[in-house]
């Protein structure tokens, strides 16, 4: 029975009731209502007593109308008799159309013990007296299919008669298990139904297994356990006849252990995602190439959410798969815009609003206002993979304090510093709600994330909130890049994230300028060994930096410059050296003669005309530019030192071995007392210094050197390093120019398997390589009288 008060009248509506009014009053009821006059008695028996005067009326069917104050004795109806078995509480889910047989639901149903899909009944696991079979926690992030997975379960043990009762509950709060709970107490152990929480405690001690109690095989499902401080208390008993299934996007340790068992429900498989729209089009008479049913999978991350609702939007809409993917590929496409009006499947959320309810709680756990931000700039990066370090880095701090979510705190509070320590415990609480993947025990403790979870969050961020977040990820990565690439793992993963942010950031980059990471990775590229690859990148951002701000910007002219650069170390010395002479009269015009970047211009020229041929001209040319920059940057300039470094090689390439040598020796002197002995480019002239010994007649003296150079090259800039590739190919080349030909082929062939491993069958030092070990192996045949190497 149920009271409101409105205005002194106390209306009463409920069931099976009866009526009694005592003293003056009017009253009166229509078509079975009841309606009592008076004020507040006390009923000493079943029923309502009222006293004193008043009015009131009550009109339809089964209507009670109260004026004045009163007290009710409601009598409670008796315990139900208990339900007969076999019995199901609560409702499964139905089958979503064209749903796939994962590998996960074959998992299930041999820990759950029910369902075996070949038509015989299959039986619960019995276990030994006292023990348990541990429940199973599907976890996974939204749209991936947990429930449906859960309810192929539960459907397949109670049509084979595994269960004698099913219960199926979706536990999105606390108060929703304890009515459901309820509920089972009330139809199957005779708990009473005026009190949720008793029936509830009721129905979890019938569960519990009792000695001389016949066995009842059940299942419990809660789906869609959304904290799983709300099961406290409130988990089913260990069983060897019941099973307890429960699915969420949690991943906290309180829903593991000795009694629950963890089942990662994952993606669709590309098979499986080509499949399920196959069949999703084919149930409505629709047909599309496999082609692009397979690339539309690839577009969705084969989410199985995103591939029901891209379905329904096909059918609905009418339009091919191709529109479809150019609707999606449109930036300025939010992922409600390619919703289908109607949800399949009983689908509650559309894709944009999936994991809007993760974020927000996400964002309550401590440290509390983090998860949010920090997911900003997560969907910015390389979904495949971020370092842990590039999201710990101080401008990523520096954005999380700053935008910190403020919930319950006072806007003028001065907010707190947050730390790196607070930033991963803010990945663990995304990573608690299925939001990403982190992943502390792999190299650079890599964060992975969805990309349709990326895109919905960008999709909530606001043009100012986009490009500060984008260039706050640029500084990021900056910030994480290793000033010497050693880790060339590392350096890949860093690049891939750059190319990542410069395509979903739009032109944020490229104000005020283009954005200084952006041709950090294409240094990166170029100095990994991979030049083509530099080309391209850099022909990219000369061309966007073009459109953006001008042909005639810096950063335009500069990425030109990168363009002659690289395409100089791809063996097109002469190509480099014309797009370097056009490039210098725009650098005199725009910038002037004496800036450092017009100086950097002439450097390439010089050097990309020396390897084109010319290395007296080259020799020249670089012997004039050490004036111009020891006059405008200082002789201990690291720029004048280079180019000190590049005249000493034009001077040996032009004849003169023995003053090159002469000149690297006193130029390694001043970059020791400069940069220090481990300083890249100290180990690059020493590499040079030993060349040219080598070259002036002493091939011995120079296997020594490149020897000791190895040594240290592998030190500091590790194993795989080109330049370290490099030292060793010069090495060989000396050990057989000392007279051993035997070792220099035995090493060339070592380094050439390195070599095509590291850049590949195509790369020009790969081919310089094998080139030296036929020049090699040629020696060994003649010295042996062999015919052919």
């Amino acid at each position: 029975m149920r009271w409101r008060r409105r205005k002194g009248v106390v209306v009463v509506e409920g069931r099976d009731g009866e009526a009694a009014a005592t003293a003056t009053g009017a009253a009166q009821a229509e078509s079975g209502a009841a309606a009592v006059s008076g004020h507040r008695g006390l009923a000493p028996v079943a029923g309502v007593t009222v006293s004193r005067t008043g009015a009131a009326t009550a009109t339809g069917p089964g209507a009670t109308a109260v004026s004045g104050s009163m007290t009710v004795v409601q009598q409670r109806r008796g315990p139900q008799e208990p339900a007969v078995w076999p019995h199901q509480v609560g409702v499964i889910p139905p089958p979503a159309s064209a749903f796939q047989r994962r590998a996960e639901a074959k998992t299930l149903r041999a820990a759950i013990g029910g369902g075996g899909g070949g038509g015989g009944t299959a039986v619960l696991h019995q276990v030994p007296a006292g023990g348990g079979v541990p429940g199973r926690v599907l976890t996974g992030m939204g749209g991936v299919g947990k429930t449906q997975l859960a309810a192929d379960c539960a459907r397949a043990a109670w049509a084979d008669g595994a269960l004698d009762v099913l219960v199926w509950i979706t536990a999105s709060t606390r108060s929703a298990v304890v009515t459901g709970y309820a509920q089972a107490g009330v139809e199957l152990c005779r708990a009473d139904p005026g009190d949720p929480e008793q029936a509830a405690g009721s129905f979890l001690a019938w569960l519990t297994p009792k000695a001389a109690a016949q066995p009842c095989r059940w299942l419990i499902v809660l789906d869609d356990l959304a904290d799983p401080d709300d099961l406290r208390g409130l988990w089913p008993p260990a069983s060897g006849h019941g099973r307890t299934l429960v699915t969420t996007r949690r991943r906290d340790a309180a829903l593991t252990g000795e009694s629950r068992r963890r089942i990662e429900v994952g993606l669709f498989t590309e098979e499986e995602a080509l499949a399920y729209l196959t069949a999703s089009l084919a149930a409505h008479r629709r047909s599309e190439p496999a082609a692009q049913l397979a690339a539309l999978a690839a577009d969705l991350g084969y989410l199985p959410l995103a591939l029901a609702q891209a379905a329904a939007y096909l059918i609905d809409s009418g339009d091919d798969v191709a529109a479809y993917r150019a609707l999606l590929a449109d930036r300025a496409t939010t992922l409600a815009d390619a919703a289908p009006d109607a949800l399949p499947d009983e689908q509650v959320l559309p894709l944009s609003a999936a994991w809007s309810l993760s974020i927000g709680r996400a964002d309550t756990l401590r440290p509390v206002g983090l998860a949010r931000p920090l997911l900003h700039l997560i969907a910015l990066l390389d979904a495949n993979g971020i370092p842990e370090h590039v999201l710990t880095s101080a401008p990523a701090l520096a954005h999380l304090t700053a935008h910190r979510t403020r919930t319950g705190r006072g806007l003028a509070e001065e907010p707190d510093l947050v730390s790196a320590r607070d930033a991963v415990r803010a990945l663990r609480a995304l990573h608690r709600l299925s939001l990403i993947g982190h992943a502390p025990d792999t190299p650079h403790q890599a964060v992975r994330v969805h990309q349709l979870v990326q895109r919905a969050t960008r999709d909530t961020l606001t043009p100012a909130q986009h490009e500060q977040a984008a260039r706050t990820a640029a500084d990021a990565l900056l910030a994480a890049w290793p000033e010497i690439e050693r880790d060339t793992a590392l350096a890949q993963v860093l690049r891939a994230n750059t190319t990542a942010l410069a395509t979903c950031a739009e032109d944020a980059l490229y104000h005020p300028d283009a954005h200084a990471v952006l041709h950090h990775a294409g240094d990166s590229l170029g100095e990994s060994g991979q030049f083509t690859a530099a080309v391209a990148h850099y022909r990219q951002l000369a061309d966007l930096s073009r459109l953006h701000l001008g042909p005639d910007h810096p950063c335009t002219l500069t990425a030109r410059h990168s363009v002659a650069r690289w395409q100089g170390s791809t063996r097109d010395a002469a190509g480099a050296a014309e797009a370097l002479e056009e490039l210098l009269e725009d650098f005199l015009r725009v910038l002037g003669l004496n800036h450092p970047r017009t100086l950097a211009v002439r450097h390439e020229l010089a050097r990309w005309r020396g390897a084109a041929g010319d290395a007296a001209g080259a020799a020249s040319a670089l012997a004039e530019l050490v004036d111009d920059r020891t006059r405008m940057l200082g002789p201990e300039h690291p720029d004048t030192l280079t180019t000190r470094g590049h005249l000493a090689r034009w001077q040996g390439s032009a004849g003169d071995a023995v003053g090159a040598a002469e000149a690297l020796e006193e130029l390694l002197e001043d970059y020791l007392r400069v940069l220090g002995p481990n300083h890249p480019h100290t180990l690059a002239v020493r590499h040079e210094l030993a060349r040219w010994r080598g070259a002036a007649g002493d091939a011995a003296g120079a296997a020594s050197a490149f020897t000791d150079l190895l040594d240290d090259r592998t030190r500091v800039l590790g194993p795989e390093h080109p330049h370290t590739l490099a030292a060793r190919r010069s090495l060989a080349w000396w050990r057989g120019s000392a007279g051993d030909a035997a070792g220099a082929a035995e090493a060339l062939e070592e380094l050439l398997e390195d070599y095509l491993r590291v850049l590949g069958p195509n790369h020009p030092h790969a081919l310089a390589v094998r080139h030296e070990l036929a020049r090699w192996r040629e020696e060994l045949a003649r010295d042996d009288g062999s015919a052919t190497a």
